[in-house]
């Protein structure tokens, strides 16, 4: 069974991105099969994974493989091709068996307005009634050929039908989050829209026109797993204060907020899950300081912070000392955080 986990915020600067790509790599080496998909039209997972610095490679990537990439693959629904939408070839992980990324393309946001008038769900719906269902559709074709375990999506920071409709139709969430003040609000804002979004998901799958559409669009149940606060400066092993503070703000909002909104549209796990996981009332799953130039360095050799070697660090003395303590802190963040994101994922469905 494949676990379909999207990883969102429409506040940028998360570091969604680097969390998909470490979280990944750490469950492809704890025996998991993990397909990583590039749904920001952005791309910057694509061109993380592919070591590309520029937009000359990825031109010469999209014309050397037209058909591996996200906007390709729906291609046969979106551009009304004679042809079935189907599992798209992913790219090995160089360094890390059973880690595939499904790439991603700048066009994919071509299809957001079409998306979104499909998803509107009134007036002449039956010309587009396939596209709603077609994004999990590919998922689902492509996570079945790689035979894996997890789907992780690595989304826009936005609130277009792309991302209402890769949310909704995961089969969990969660939210990378800065300890600031926007970071808050964030909250506060997905507190409202994601209840609103998931009403629309029920709506969608109770219309006989999408659930018998060429591409079905599934039974919504997507459930929150928790939140990773990262990028504060820490002080004796902890956060410093003024970052404590927004630490402390996001919980209680995500605490008196978010959970009792996403509570009300059964957006949630059973509590022992969370409980059984270690996670307390705050919902957080991990928090990660900012490990400034070992993130760049990771970037650059397309490599997680944990598995960088002296060579591809270029230090020596107390310097490399100091970075690969900070390595093995790093390692020991997405361990414990891919302890409990199999935990959760894996309590949810013996639930």
């Amino acid at each position: 069974m494949t676990n379909f986990l999207a990883l969102f915020n429409h506040k940028g600067g998360v570091s969604k991105t680097t969390t998909t790509f470490n979280l990944g790599w750490m469950l492809a080496e704890k025996g998991k099969r993990v397909v990583m998909v590039d749904a920001d039209p952005q791309v910057n997972l694509t061109g993380m994974v592919l070591g590309f610095k520029g937009p000359t490679e990825l031109d010469d990537f999209y014309q050397n493989h037209p058909e591996q990439n996200l906007y390709a693959g729906l291609a046969p629904a979106f551009q009304s091709r004679p042809e079935q939408v189907r599992a798209v070839a992913c790219v090995p992980v160089e360094g890390r068996e059973g880690l595939f990324l499904l790439p991603g393309h700048l066009r994919i946001a071509e299809y957001e307005v079409t998306l979104g008038i499909a998803q509107e769900l009134s007036g002449s719906i039956q010309t587009l009634q396939n596209l709603p269902g077609s994004l999990r559709f590919l998922l689902d074709k492509t996570a079945a050929q790689y035979n894996a375990d997890y789907v992780l999506i690595d989304m826009s920071p936005g609130l277009g039908a792309i991302n209402q409709n890769l949310l909704t139709t995961s089969d969990f969430f969660l939210l990378p989050t800065n300890p600031d003040f926007f970071s808050v609000m964030a909250i506060d804002s997905l507190s409202a829209v994601l209840p609103r979004w998931k009403r629309w998901a029920d709506r969608a799958f109770g219309l006989e026109l999408l659930r018998t559409a060429a591409y079905p669009f599934p039974e919504p149940h997507p459930k929150f797993i928790g939140t990773i606060v990262q990028k504060y400066r820490p002080r004796s092993g902890k956060p410093a204060q003024a970052f404590q503070n927004w630490i402390d703000e996001v919980a209680t909002k995500v605490r008196t907020s978010l959970v009792p909104a996403l509570k009300a549209e059964h957006m949630l796990l059973p509590k022992g899950v969370y409980t059984a996981a270690g996670l307390g009332d705050d919902y957080c799953l991990a928090t990660i300081p900012d490990f400034n130039s070992l993130i760049a360095k990771s970037h650059e050799h397309q490599t997680p912070v944990w598995a960088l070697t002296p060579e591809m660090l270029d230090q020596a003395g107390v310097v490399l000392t100091g970075s690969e303590n900070s390595q093995q802190a790093f390692g020991q963040i997405f361990d414990h955080l891919a302890v409990r994101v199999i935990a959760l994922t894996t309590d949810a469905v013996s639930n």
